[in-house]
């Protein structure tokens, strides 16, 4: 076995150069010992089918080198610079909160084709346009502003980025080998880990990044396709009570399964373009079939589960009263204190559902009563 002392030796030689060795006080533990900064840094080594010291994972021991290199360098040299990075960001300034709205004086302003059409260009100019394409493609972003601004929070996940990259928050360059930065699922903002934390829960999900209907958060549902509540509960309920509310048994009887996956489907590839019609699904309960499992796919339910012990309370308070007064009851849960319980979106899905549910309890009763 290499003690630390010999490693150190052997390693002197050079800036930048390593070794494996085989741990002396942890025997079947591997370590590796990197030269930089003219001390030897001991890290411990890791393999589980790829090779790692911390987060970042690596196919080669090689590319894991040289990425520990670029980070201790940049680290060590810009260490305060990294500190007060997220201090005067551009993202309030050139971000979602400002550039959702059209400028009035957009007219006006030089494009940045127009600002290096002159023959002076020079490469320079164009590596800027190029940092400064993607700190500003969402000022293009029009927002509908007769859609509710729910918020949301980013739907970070660690990314590797191809090519140079900055950071859409503090407009810093993104370095490192692989896993450079984090890109939300949701909308495709690209961010430092750090400056992640400090990004505002303003995330606007994009069509191209959502790909279903069903399993799919709700709040990033509806704000990728700017509406108030799901397309599948406005569709399905509208259709239900259309044609469905007289019928025996509705939201008690299933539906054939085969054709509720069809709905889904549908939703899932077609989106509000769905046809539920009476043409393509004479049955209602595939409809009621579809509504139900709908809500039991979400991520997150539509009583969320910080509200939900909330709601268990108020159903054992009421125990016994007619179903009417249950549903109304459960609107005033919503509000705990002056405080809503739910998230605005679930709080308007839930409304609708319950405003649904009072229909439906008024048609049955009128229908028994006959």
């Amino acid at each position: 076995m290499i003690s630390r002392e010999e490693a150190d030796q052997l390693l002197s030689v050079a800036e930048g150069s390593y070794l494996i060795r085989e741990s002396q006080r942890q025997p079947g533990t591997y370590t590796l010992a990197l030269r930089f900064g003219s001390q030897t840094r001991n890290f411990r080594l890791y393999y589980d089918g790829k090779h790692f010291v911390g987060e970042k994972r690596f196919e080669s021991i090689h590319d894991l080198v040289t990425d520990g290199l670029i980070t201790l360098y940049i680290e060590t040299k810009a260490a305060e610079y990294i500190a007060k990075m997220t201090i005067n960001p551009i993202y309030e300034h050139i971000g979602y909160t400002t550039l959702n709205r059209e400028p009035a004086h957009k007219k006006h302003m030089p494009t940045l084709r127009d600002a290096h059409d002159g023959k002076d260009s020079t490469g320079e100019d164009e590596v800027a346009e190029k940092r400064l394409t993607s700190l500003v493609r969402r000022a293009t972003l029009k927002e509908n502003e007769h859609v509710p601004k729910y918020e949301k929070i980013h739907n970070f996940k660690v990314h590797t980025f191809r090519g140079p990259h900055w950071c859409e928050y503090c407009a810093n360059f993104m370095w490192g080998l692989i896993a450079q930065g984090v890109k939300c699922a949701d909308c495709g903002l690209n961010v430092h880990k750090q400056c992640s934390k400090m990004v505002p829960n303003d995330c606007k999900p994009d069509l191209k990044h959502v790909k279903k209907v069903y399993s799919c958060d709700l709040t990033t549902l509806v704000k990728a396709h700017f509406t108030k509540r799901p397309m599948v509960v406005d569709m399905c309920i509208r259709e239900i009570e259309s044609r469905g509310l007289n019928s025996e048994g509705l939201y008690r009887v299933s539906g054939f399964s085969d054709l509720i996956e069809d709905v889904k489907m549908a939703f899932d590839r077609d989106g509000e373009k769905a046809d539920i019609s009476v043409n393509m699904y004479e049955d209602i309960n595939i409809i009621t079939g579809a509504l139900k499992l709908y809500f039991r796919d979400l991520p997150i339910p539509l009583i969320t589960y910080d509200a939900y012990p909330k709601f268990i309370e108020s159903a054992r308070r009421i125990a016994g009263v007619n179903v009417c007064c249950t549903l109304q009851h459960s609107r005033v849960v919503l509000h705990d204190r002056g405080h809503i319980c739910l998230p605005l979106c679930y709080q308007r899905c839930f409304l609708s559902l319950t405003h649904h549910g009072f229909h439906h309890f008024a048609c049955a009763a009128n229908h028994r009563s006959r």
